[in-house]
């Protein structure tokens, strides 16, 4: 057996070089301002800006997923790398909010964007998530395995805030 040096990823010693050819995104609509948050709980706005340098927020209607709005940036990303969802041979979501516990909110993705070759998988890893998700696309396209990845970060956490609380509302 053969080990191969990680340091090597670029191409070389029988490793594919691989990029990232395309960037979505997505905001729901329904923007909560700080002054909005003063009226749920004891704050106000300058005191959340000093802490937080946060304004505002964007909040996803109760109809729509963290599947929908992953599936929204997932195609503006496509259409920007000229990529065909049948092109895609993997979707990885890094969420810690999906749809349900079953199916992923990446088949959900999957689904909603027409790319029916591809396997799909959820990676819940909180913050860190997103990051984790890209090496496992590029460790996947590097190694030769697939040749296209879809890599998604959503979430909809204005279904898990508890909105009386300051401590994790702001």
């Amino acid at each position: 057996m053969n080990v191969l040096p990680v340091d090597s990823l670029d191409g070389k010693n029988g490793f594919r070089s691989c990029s990232i050819i395309g960037v979505g995104s997505y905001v729901p609509q329904k923007i909560l301002t700080n002054n909005d948050l003063e009226a749920m709980v004891e704050t106000s706005d300058q005191w959340i800006i000093e802490r937080t340098g946060i304004k505002e927020r964007r909040l996803a209607a109760e109809n729509e997923f963290t599947s929908d709005l992953g599936a929204k940036a997932s195609i503006k990303a496509l259409n920007k790398a000229g990529i065909d969802p049948k092109e895609i041979d993997l979707i990885i979501v890094a969420t810690i909010t999906p749809d349900m516990p079953f199916p992923s909110t990446a088949c959900w993705i999957q689904q909603k964007i027409g790319a029916f070759n591809a396997s799909a998988f959820d990676l819940e890893a909180a913050c860190s998530g997103f990051i984790y998700a890209l090496e496992i696309g590029r460790q996947f396209i590097t190694t030769g395995a697939l040749n296209t990845v879809l890599v998604v970060g959503a979430e909809k956490l204005s279904s898990i805030v508890d909105w009386e609380d300051r401590n994790t509302c702001v």
